[in-house]
């Protein structure tokens, strides 16, 4: 898997550094350096200190703070754990997260002994007097069986095993004098308490490569026995959110050891499916199997305990463990699994990274909400590195914890992935992209079945891209262009023929159903969305709704990028997206501002306030009038329920208010006081007990800051153009990407 680091240019990128192009402005100022005195040079600008700004927003934790859990990963796979370093105290849900092992190649599928089928969720629905199927019958047998399957599952529990006096197992009271804290750096949590009067220190890291977990565990405790760490397996719920993994049921699933002195290999089987998983221990340590899905690592005789946990992503497990083929199905560059190797890969990993890429240095401002912000955007590219940079979409609490049975949801993906590319740091969002590649056929599935050319984007989906039954998503369409923003926002960061290229067929397949889905209204010679739709504020009836503001402006923006692609290429565009961009339907307007939807009900004023993403996420267009807008903003601030909305709305109208030349409301709307805009210790974006992190409000924080400090095309000729002005706002910043 791709890692990001520090990123050599391209030769296109070469090129156009090397050879900027002059426009008229540019031109003057040579003309006029050439007839004018020159003048003294300024004083550059001296660069961020990038590890400054991280490190003074270092997690950290004086209890064992359930709420906010901490958490190693490389983007793919992730490592949630308590304030003992491990994950000792597992949470039951609720405010106190389920401590798990995750990885976006890792999914587990219940058996389906009744023959289930995807036919049997289809209805049809009356589209341009023809019969079309939507996959909305959730709450049948079938529709359920699908939705919950394939899902993803917890690997392993790893947690330390603390013995009192009689022998029992600790409880948390047994702990004081705790303190933990997470260099992010160096991506290493260290984790100190006391127990039995004596220190336990806990150091823990991911690999950046491998789905690899190590740990070192110091205590004098270590040596008699009384602290150890041990790996529990589980089955899979393959609930909606908690539990995520059960550990009553073990006659559903097998683990298998086999071990030779410093090693062990599990093997897993769980009906259908299976992984391996590879323990390194450190000299001397002993491991034994406990119980059917349990095992004890010790270290008798010596204060330190090393261990690295190991969940290879393909490929059987090995056969002869004397073997010691560290790599096993890696490539021959990866890390030697041992603490030290992982310790020292993961520093060197985590600096490239806050190198490369963008920054953002907010200290000099004198607005007191300026630590908060910068806190929020250094913990928040921490998160969606460890969380959001895998071979797929994530899902909306990435790596965590489960929410919608563990699947992606595509319409959520640019909140957790398009900061990536206007950071400069498109390596980690070209994987998932690439994945939209992969699961061509059963987009275009989708499509065929529906009549239409082109794919069509499932909303809420496994690894495979079938879509789940439901009677919201699968009415979705805004998901439908996203692949064409991605592509455009890495050519933006890379615009070379190579990229061009690569990303050519997901242009084209997606503009193409996106043109066919149009209808036209011969009556208002227009061409118009749905019904059957649901817009991206979902509270409005599928049977009914049609033309929302926020998808007609993205529709056209699509359509019109997506003709330019092709005509970079040399390619002539289907006319057909032209045809369709240029004569798709106004937004509607209502007592002075936009509305929206065209059809009843006009506004609800709650859930997403989508009709701002129009000017905002989307640029300045001919669609949409700047003053109509404005007082769209207005209207949203004065009169809507805070409690329904969900954490990228307050990105969201921070990046209306940008373009609206409006900063301080920019700055309000990304702090503003709301129950879903809530960053806790660790940076997560609570929603609610149901949904106790947020992805997409962490990546939309990230989108808005890149816009406001980075500009967009069109913005006003001023530094951080976003933000209000010196001295309220000094904003330092470097490396981003021109916004569209």
């Amino acid at each position: 898997m791709p890692t990001p680091g520090t990123k050599m240019p391209t030769p296109a990128q070469e090129t156009l550094r090397a050879r900027p192009v002059l426009r008229p402005a540019a031109l003057l100022a040579c003309f006029l350096a050439l007839v004018m005195p020159a003048a003294a040079p300024a004083a550059a600008e001296a660069p961020i200190d990038r590890q400054a700004v991280v490190s003074r927003h270092d997690p950290t934790h004086d209890r064992l703070a359930p709420e906010a859990p901490l958490s190693v990963g490389n983007g793919g796979f992730a490592f949630t754990f308590d304030a003992t370093g491990l994950q000792t105290f597992p949470g039951d849900g609720g405010k106190n997260l389920p401590l798990v092992t995750m990885s976006d190649r890792h999914w587990h599928t219940f058996p389906n002994p009744q023959g289930y089928t995807y036919e049997q969720t289809l209805s049809d629905y009356e589209v341009e007097g023809r019969s079309v199927s939507y996959s909305d019958g959730q709450n049948g047998d079938a529709g359920q069986h699908i939705r919950r399957n394939p899902h993803r599952m917890s690997l392993a529990q790893i947690g330390l095993v603390l013995r009192k006096e009689n022998g029992d197992r600790a409880a948390e009271g047994d702990l004081s004098e705790i303190n933990q804290r997470l260099t992010l750096w160096a991506g290493e949590a260290t984790s100190r308490f006391t127990f039995r009067g004596q220190t336990v220190e806990v150091q823990t890291v991911g690999d950046p490569q491998r789905d690899a977990v190590a740990v070192r565990v110091t205590s004098p405790l270590v040596a008699s026995g009384d602290v150890g760490v041990e790996l529990r397996f589980s089955y899979p719920t393959g609930e909606w959110g908690y539990p995520v993994q059960s550990f009553d049921q073990p006659e559903r699933h097998s683990t298998k050891m086999f071990q030779t002195p410093g090693r062990a290999v599990f093997v897993r089987t769980l009906d259908g499916d299976g992984y391996w998983v590879d323990a390194r221990l450190g000299d001397g340590a002993q491991i034994e199997q406990v119980a059917a899905h349990h095992a004890v690592v010790t270290q008798p005789g010596s204060d330190v305990l090393e261990l690295v946990v190991d969940f290879p992503a393909t490929g059987p497990a090995p056969t002869d463990l004397d073997d010691d083929n560290r790599d096993d199905n890696r490539d021959n560059g990866a890390t030697p699994l041992s603490f030290a190797s992982l310790r020292d890969a993961s520093a060197k990993h985590w600096e490239a990274f806050w190198r490369s890429g963008a920054a953002v240095d907010l200290s000099e401002s004198q607005d007191p909400r300026w630590r908060e912000l910068e806190r929020r955007v250094v913990l928040s590219q921490y998160l969606t590195a460890i969380q959001c940079a895998g071979p797929m979409p994530p899902q909306e609490t990435g790596l965590t914890t489960n929410s919608w049975h563990g699947k992606g949801h595509l319409e959520m993906h640019p909140w957790h992935a398009a900061q990536f590319a206007l950071w400069d740091r498109s390596e980690m969002l070209t994987p998932s992209l690439a994945w939209y590649e992969e699961i061509l056929p059963a987009a275009r599935a989708i499509a065929e079945r529906q009549g239409y050319a082109g794919v069509r984007w499932p909303k809420m989906t496994g690894p495979h891209g079938v879509s789940s039954p439901s009677g919201v998503g699968e009415f979705l369409i805004w998901q439908q262009p996203h692949p064409i923003l991605f592509a455009d926002l890495v050519y933006r960061a890379d615009p070379s023929h190579e990229t061009l290229e690569r990303y050519s067929e997901l242009v084209v397949e997606t503009a193409d159903f996106m043109a066919d889905i149009a209808v036209w209204d011969e009556e208002g010679q227009r061409y118009v969305l749905g019904p059957p739709l649901i817009p991206a504020q979902e509270c409005y009836p599928r049977r009914s709704t049609m033309n929302p503001t926020f998808e007609l402006v993205y529709w056209r923006w699509a359509l019109q990028t997506a003709a330019e692609w092709s005509e970079r290429l040399g390619r002539k565009p289907n006319p057909a997206w032209r045809e369709v961009a240029s004569k798709i339907a106004q937004p509607t307007v209502m007592d002075g501002y936009y509305a929206a939807v065209e059809s009843a009900p006009l506004l609800n004023r709650h859930d997403h306030p989508s009709m701002l993403c129009a000017l905002g996420v989307m640029p300045k267009s001919d669609l949409i009038d700047t003053a109509t807008m404005s007082r769209t903003l207005d209207t949203v601030l004065e009169d809507w329920d805070w409690p329904t909305t969900w954490g990228w709305d307050f990105p969201v109208m921070a990046m209306t208010a940008a373009r609206l030349d409006r900063p301080e409301d920019a700055v309000d709307c990304l702090l503003m006081d709301a129950p879903k805009n809530v960053y806790l210790a660790n940076g997560h974006n609570y929603q609610t007990e149901r949904l106790p992190l947020y992805l997409p409000g962490n990546g939309g924080v990230l989108w808005a800051v890149a816009q406001m400090a980075g500009g967009w095309e069109g913005a006003p000729d001023r530094p951080a153009p976003g933000f209000p002005a010196a001295p309220a706002w000094v904003v330092r910043h470097e490396g981003f990407i021109e916004s569209p």
